[in-house]
């Protein structure tokens, strides 16, 4: 018997008719994404501008202090409250500049002094400290010789130093200025010296080669690489200078 030849069906697919409407989408389908999208919120949230809450945050802790002053201020009885504390700050500072004797005096009277002496003995600290310091920075010698008297006299209290001041100069005015400088030479000294020793030795074995001077090597290298220590040791004795100020003020008047 014969094979017969196999014989091999081939399915079409089904023909669509395109309508009106499909017809539409295939040449428009931007016009009918448009169509379908989401209309647009009734309310749109808009954000608060920067600085809002920058002037809102401290007006807000500024206001929970004060609440918090007068609650216990009115449960404990004995601490003032925010008004009365505020009349009498009025008082005081609506005629800061009267004299009635050496001690009544205007609050204008004791700023201009405080300043004073703070400017005095936190000047001649500056003078003897940032030099001293650039020399124990600088000589090894130096440095091992001041190392036992700072360590022995920086951790000393201000209050320490005032009755020495008042033992040595009888008042109390150059006594304040003695105490100021004695406790704002420290940290002067102390950071200069460690911002002479943090200097790469690479500059100074440059200075050494070229043969320049101590001077050049101060005005070059030293001064510049020092100067961020420098400044941190004065702001650090501006505000030893403050806290010595009140301190002696207190003590004198007890």
């Amino acid at each position: 018997m014969s094979a017969r030849p196999a014989i091999v069906h081939t399915l079409e697919p089904p023909r669509v008719e395109i309508g009106p409407a499909d017809a539409s989408t295939q040449l428009h389908p931007a016009m009918n994404q448009a169509s379908s999208a989401p209309e647009p919120p009734l309310y749109v949230r808009t954000r608060a501008p920067e600085w809002l809450p920058r002037l809102l945050a401290p007006i807000i802790g500024l206001a929970l202090f004060v609440a918090l002053w007068a609650i216990i201020a009115k449960a404990g009885g004995r601490l003032p409250d925010p008004v009365s504390t505020w009349h009498s700050a009025v008082d005081v500072f609506s005629n800061p500049f009267y004299k009635k004797g050496p001690n009544d005096q205007g609050i204008g009277w004791n700023v201009l002094t405080s300043l004073g002496r703070v400017g005095i003995g936190f000047g001649a600290a500056a003078l003897v400290g940032i030099p001293l310091g650039f020399m124990i920075g600088r000589f090894r010698f130096l440095s091992d010789m001041a190392a036992p008297i700072i360590s022995i006299l920086k951790p000393v209290s201000p209050l320490a130093w005032l009755p020495i001041g008042l033992m040595v100069f009888k008042a109390a005015n150059p006594a304040a200025i003695y105490v100021i400088f004695v406790c704002s030479l420290w940290p002067m000294i102390v950071n200069t010296a460690v911002g002479v020793r943090h200097i790469p030795q690479d500059y100074l074995n440059v200075a050494r080669v070229l043969n320049l001077s101590e001077w050049t090597v101060f005005r070059k290298i030293l001064f510049p690489a020092v100067l961020p220590y420098m400044i941190t040791g004065v702001r650090l004795s501006i505000g030893v200078a403050w806290l010595v100020i009140v301190a002696a003020s207190l003590r004198q008047r007890c």
